[in-house]
């Protein structure tokens, strides 16, 4: 027992361990805690949280949307904080190595200000085109310049509303373990709308007849090919461009190479001579919710991209020293939780190109519907929906379940259709960059998101 009395001692003042397991009986945390637990449950002992951070403005995942949120907000006077779960920022556009920013070229602001940076910094076409490590390196700079405060490396896990129902803490788990963090204002970027359904906030997710999602997509970077022969021999357009001609013979040659690939317009496009970038895969019925079946698409992925390249390198040719340089650290995913909001985008008002006075930015983007299985074709349509170039509202990034958070990026209130639009990355930066301002504003005059009075900078 003197043994047994040692070690709760010792847990109870480590910080190195959450839970423990003792001599006999059951596990103890460090506060001497004992869980309980059945077949189907455990029941985690309460503890108290250390409160790390209490600030004006929260911005959950650092993407496109996330890092333009958190750079207007600091621009703005607002104290800011960036908590981003992996261990750079840019999501799809680094970790996911999507490699191309689609929808950019008629934003002004911060998306403006990342082109011109980025083509400073050589990349090589435009900044359309970009080399994901030179992505990773900007954005740093660009929030180390405004003030903003970075948190790597750190997953939300919980979010909790006052008396009044607006959000007030929010929880993270990291190599630093539990901690809270306070903030007047939050904005969920984080592309799956975790940090509000984890809020409470209602949310859509799927095509509202079947429930269906768009496939997910793991990007490839490749060497060993000369762009010049790729181009010439029809397999890949100019200048980091891409075409369905040049889709279509692509997909044909991995066909002669033995591969029937789940998606048949894939896309090569070069990046820098003697880089390209590869999305050659889809993955069906996968949740994004779910973290067996993303686990599972991902393994998949990979295991269908090698046999690709191992397939066309076999057909010798311009092939001959086709090699994988890296796959994405994450899979890409098209369609997450779409939160509800104080207005909900529809496919209608990308038809009639709806004008709304509260607009964040302008789309020029078409519906671009990924096949929902491989059986629809395996490539993307439109579903006969024709978008004229339309406003995205800032109703549509407050959150109307709770109050004091606002949502950029793919996870904003709109139904199937209209996300199929405006989710690509390039309108992803200003809506950001509007939530950001909104933040900061609301934040710094003690009032709520909705509150404030916004109107689109010409």
């Amino acid at each position: 027992m003197k043994n047994h009395k040692n070690r709760r001692k010792f847990l109870k003042n480590s910080a190195l361990f959450a839970v423990a397991t003792p001599f006999f009986g059951l596990p103890i945390d460090t506060f001497g805690n004992t869980p309980s637990y059945s077949n189907k449950n455990f029941k985690e002992p309460s503890r108290n949280i250390p409160l790390i951070k209490e600030t004006d403005v929260i911005v959950c995942g650092g993407g496109p949307a996330g890092f333009a949120a958190a750079i207007e907000s600091a621009r703005k006077g607002a104290k800011t904080t960036l908590i981003e779960m992996n261990g750079c920022l840019g999501g799809v556009w680094t970790t996911g190595l999507l490699s191309n920013i689609l929808d950019y070229t008629n934003k002004p602001g911060i998306m403006k200000e990342l082109a011109h940076r980025l083509e400073q910094r050589d990349a090589q076409y435009s900044a359309k085109v970009y080399d994901a490590e030179l992505m990773k390196y900007i954005l740093d700079q660009m929030c180390q310049e405004a003030g903003v405060e970075v948190r790597l490396h750190t997953r939300v896990t919980a979010a909790y509303t006052n008396s009044k129902n607006k959000l007030e803490y929010i929880l993270t788990e990291s190599f630093s373990g539990r901690e809270a963090w306070k903030s007047k204002v939050f904005i969920d970027a984080t592309g799956n709308g975790d940090l509000a359904a984890q809020a409470g906030c209602g949310f859509d997710i799927g095509n509202p007849e079947t429930g269906k999602t768009q496939p997910a997509s793991l990007m490839a970077i490749l060497v060993g090919l000369e762009e010049d022969q790729l181009v010439n021999e029809g397999f890949m357009a100019p200048k980091g461009k891409s075409s369905e001609p040049s889709k279509k013979k692509l997909y044909q040659e991995i066909k002669r190479a033995g591969i029937n690939a789940s998606y048949t317009m894939p896309t090569m496009f070069a990046i820098r001579p003697g880089m390209m970038a590869l999305m050659a895969n889809h993955q069906y019925g996968v949740s994004a919710l779910n973290a067996d079946e993303v686990t599972l698409a991902t393994i998949e992925a990979r295991r269908e991209l090698n046999l690709i390249v191992d397939g066309l390198r076999s057909l010798n040719g311009i092939w001959s020293n086709l090699r994988i340089a890296t796959t994405g650290a994450q899979i890409g995913i098209r369609e997450g939780r779409r939160i509800h909001g104080l207005y909900t985008l529809t496919a209608e008002d990308l038809i009639k190109g709806t004008q709304f006075d509260d607009a964040v930015c302008t789309v020029t983007f078409n519906v671009d519907v990924h096949s929902l299985e491989k059986d629809s074709g395996g490539g993307y349509s439109c579903h006969s929906v024709k978008a004229k170039p339309y406003h995205i509202p800032m109703r549509s990034l407050i959150a109307k379940d709770v109050d004091g958070l606002l949502m950029a990026g793919r996870c904003i209130s709109g139904d199937f259709f209209a996300h199929s639009s405006y989710r690509v990355t390039g309108n992803a930066v200003p809506m950001g960059e509007a939530a950001g301002k909104v933040a900061a504003t609301a934040s710094l005059q003690n009032i709520l998101p909705h509150e404030v009075k916004y109107k689109i900078e010409n």
